[in-house]
């Protein structure tokens, strides 16, 4: 099966946060109520010097991906 690159989640036990999923490697979650990261994956020495690098725009595409899905909501 295949998922789009970022998915949009909620949970009413936490009411107020908003989760975005990023499904490609890097895998992780990212709650935007707070900015915390959770990586869903085991990173070696290599790895972590390439995801400091990518680190940033990849957050930085999951909020341009939560505006604009909330934006075509307001539509």
């Amino acid at each position: 099966m295949d998922f789009p690159k970022f998915l949009l989640g909620d949970n009413t036990d936490y009411p107020t946060a908003i989760f975005v999923v990023h499904t490609e490697f890097p895998r992780f979650i990212i709650n935007l109520e707070n900015d915390d990261v959770e990586w869903l994956e085991d990173f070696d020495q290599h790895d972590q010097k390439e995801l400091e690098i990518e680190a940033e725009s990849l957050i930085q595409q999951a909020t341009d991906f939560y505006d604009r899905e909330i934006s075509r909501y307001e539509e």
